[in-house]
């Protein structure tokens, strides 16, 4: 088991379980705190019964087309949108073009929708933010995993993600604002896109088209998170810039 263990796949999906969970954690909190924790527990409890059924479901039907070369090309470009998504929200927010996600506002905004809201609104609130952030983290689960052997691996660090969540939430039992999420979602953005480069390539060329194979896509990491950060500092710069000539 250890030996079969992807670690790039692993955290990988451990990261951005993470920022998924304490999302859909912080929404609970507050469903908890304001209409009753069992109502929040039940509801978190339902969404990830569905989500646990979506992933084995999508799992299972991978794992027949495991070594269907055309799957990998389509999980591939997949990753590149999702990274992409991630990334550019990661380089808007560290050159202040974009807010920085504050879980603690996110809560007090959930506190607000529930003012008015009754028991059964506030369920479905809490089921809809365990369930939709859950669902990326499937996406994820069953795209890394995809690679032959890897989605216990992948499948494992979503678990393990949310079990630290979860401690670590019922020890604090407070929105988790201290977690650094936008540097999280920079690395998470730019090992999405790795691995969606490395496979669509060997999709389109075949595996010889790297050098060294998979350990290609160390490299390729290190190229999109250095061109993430000269991204960020070149729109910064330009945003200083711009403010100067309006002043």
């Amino acid at each position: 088991m250890t030996a079969n263990l992807d670690w790039g796949v692993f955290a990988a999906v451990f990261l951005a379980a993470s920022v998924e969970w304490v999302e859909a954690f912080t929404i609970v909190l507050a469903v908890g705190i304001t209409a009753g924790w069992r109502i929040a527990l039940f509801a978190a409890c339902w969404a990830l019964l569905l989500l646990g059924a979506f992933a084995l479901s999508g799992g299972g039907l991978l794992l027949l087309g495991a070594h269907i070369g055309w799957l990998r090309g389509v999980i591939g470009v997949f990753l590149i949108l999702f990274g992409l998504r991630w990334l550019a929200k990661a380089i808007a927010r560290s050159a202040g073009l974009k807010a920085l996600h504050d879980e603690a506002a996110e809560f007090e905004h959930t506190r607000g929708e529930l003012a008015h809201a009754n028991r059964r609104a506030a369920g479905l609130i809490a089921f809809k933010g365990v369930f939709l952030e859950g669902v990326e983290v499937c996406l994820i689960v069953v795209a890394l995993g995809a690679k032959s052997g890897q989605l216990v691996t992948a499948g494992g660090a979503a678990l393990a993600a949310l079990l630290m969540v979860m401690v670590m939430g019922a020890l604090v039992r407070a929105p988790l604002s201290r977690v650094p999420e936008n540097a999280i979602k920079f690395a998470v953005g730019a090992m999405l896109l790795s691995f969606g480069t490395l496979w669509t390539m060997e999709a389109l060329a075949g595996e010889a088209v790297w050098w060294h194979g998979d350990l290609s896509v160390l490299l390729l990491v290190a190229f999109y998170l250095g061109g993430g950060w000269l991204a960020a500092q070149f729109l910064r710069r330009g945003a200083s810039v711009s403010a100067e000539v309006k002043s």
